[in-house]
């Protein structure tokens, strides 16, 4: 399955990907992800909680950064994530590129997703719009992160060297303990209800 999404943020092409490429400082800014490990300087691992009414899944995810062309301004994610009881998993390669845009950054991710299992019964046929919806939270909270640097360069490496002086492979990101996890099913039912809208005969004015 292929999912393109875009956004604009608040800031410069470099300072945005200065953060991008920055993993542990992206990851909390993703709905429901929370680091647990940074292995080395292209790989770590990151714990997925989503919700889907009654049922908590947990997904344990390894991040892999791929490619990094800071000439093209594009980076690409390998992504495989299995949830923690067995009910499937999800492997997907997520491709960013960055243009100008104004006076700020327009965003481009491109997703090839694959998923498995029982987990891949959760909804499918709403995959797309769900994920815009994810994408739009993840961007408004990026804009955040940006707004809050108060218009200085971020540091590719500030997650490592910020706080006790010991961060490195091994360690998580600083941030909040509790996640609050992916309102998945709520997601979902906003999802078909857009998708029903559409199909509805548009009034004629009279």
């Amino acid at each position: 399955m292929r999912l393109e999404n875009s956004f604009a943020v608040p800031a410069s092409p470099e300072r945005t990907w200065a953060l991008l490429n920055d993993v542990p400082r992206v990851v909390p800014n993703m709905p429901g992800a929370e680091l647990t490990e940074i292995v080395d300087e292209t790989n770590w691992k990151a714990t997925m909680h989503v919700k889907l009414g009654p049922i908590a899944l947990q997904f344990a995810t390894d991040v892999r950064r791929d490619v990094s062309d800071e000439g093209a301004l594009r980076t690409t994610l390998a992504i495989k994530a299995r949830e923690l009881k067995g009910r499937g998993g999800a492997t997907a390669t997520i491709e960013s590129s960055l243009d100008a845009d104004g006076s700020g950054t327009r965003v481009t991710i491109v997703t090839e997703l694959q998923m498995q299992g029982a987990v891949a019964q959760y909804g499918r046929g709403v995959v797309p719009d769900v994920a815009g919806q994810l994408v739009e939270q993840f961007a408004q909270n990026l804009a955040g992160q940006l707004r809050e640097s108060d218009g200085s360069a971020v540091d590719a490496g500030s997650a490592e060297a910020a706080g006790d002086g010991q961060r490195g492979p091994g360690a998580a990101s600083a941030g909040p303990v509790a996640v609050a996890p992916i309102g998945g099913l709520r997601l979902i039912l906003r999802a078909i209800g857009r998708s029903l809208l559409r199909l509805l005969p548009k009034r004629r004015p009279k």
